[in-house]
């Protein structure tokens, strides 16, 4: 009788360890970044940023082990990210318990997250939108830091946070249009009206808003043209994530400019 010798598993790579998506850590780290900006670079809110980037290591390689079921070659990634959180992040909540205010808010993306993971969907617009709304509310979490009242920063947070959500969400519209929803009108349709709200939303805002509209015009120009485009030719998705790195720094770098407007417009 023949016995069927196991498979030694495969090694763990580099994208068992680090996201492998074109862009994907520049979408984690530029809203803290922006939020560091208006609130101040110190030792607290670069220590917040590195627990957060941990946090991201841990939800990524999480997600791969649940979508797996558990596979043990998964395990070790986790493992150490958690390790290295629970390091850098029970000091910083023991010496500034207020950020545990916003833990329901990560402790629900978190769920959709893993979640979409186990059902194997971690690319849909629920995974998606989750991810969207943890990274763009660093930029919230990053500016109020440990400050007494948040409600005293609720509008320019809240500002600074929407303008990440909005691009960055239809920057996931826009992605998919280039890659996996390539030949999809109905996503194709989706991402022209998001984009046009947007640069409609820009001329809207009151004050100094003409880079602001340039950056939401750029974003629609791209959202028309370049799926168009990528019907006739291949465009490799290191370009598209490349160019979204790019315009995802332009975002960040008139964000903190741009939000004092926004935030003067939601009052009135």
């Amino acid at each position: 009788m023949n016995v069927k010798r196991s498979e030694p598993s495969r090694p763990l790579s580099t994208k068992d360890w680090v996201p492998d998506q074109p862009g994907a850590w520049a979408l984690a780290l530029l809203p803290a970044l922006a939020g560091m900006v208006i609130g101040g670079f110190d030792a607290g809110r670069l220590w917040l940023t590195g627990a957060w980037l941990l946090c991201y290591c841990v939800q990524f390689t999480a997600a791969r082990w649940l979508r797996s079921r558990f596979q043990r070659r998964y395990l070790p990634p986790v493992l150490t990210y958690a390790a290295l959180l629970a390091v850098a992040g029970v000091p910083l909540l023991a010496m500034h318990p207020l950020i545990l205010v916003w833990a329901p808010l990560y402790a629900v993306c978190a769920g959709v997250s893993f979640l979409c993971a186990w059902l194997r969907r971690e690319r849909s617009l629920w995974a998606n939108a989750a991810a969207v709304i943890a990274t763009s509310m660093m930029a919230y979490v990053v500016y109020a830091f440990d400050a007494p009242d948040l409600l005293e920063r609720t509008g320019m947070g809240l500002a600074l946070a929407g303008i990440f959500m909005l691009t960055q969400f239809g920057s996931v519209l826009y992605v998919k249009t280039m890659i996996r929803e390539r030949r999809n009108n109905r996503y194709l349709a989706a991402s022209w009206i998001w984009h046009a709200a947007l640069l409609a939303l820009a001329c809207a805002v009151p004050g100094r808003t003409v880079p602001m509209m340039i950056i939401a015009a750029i974003l629609l120009l791209r959202a028309v043209v370049m799926p168009l485009l990528g019907r006739r030719i291949r465009i490799k998705p290191i370009a598209v994530g490349m160019l979204e790195m790019v315009l995802s720094v332009a975002v960040c770098a008139y964000a903190p400019f741009c939000a004092p407007w926004i935030s003067m417009a939601l009052t009135f």
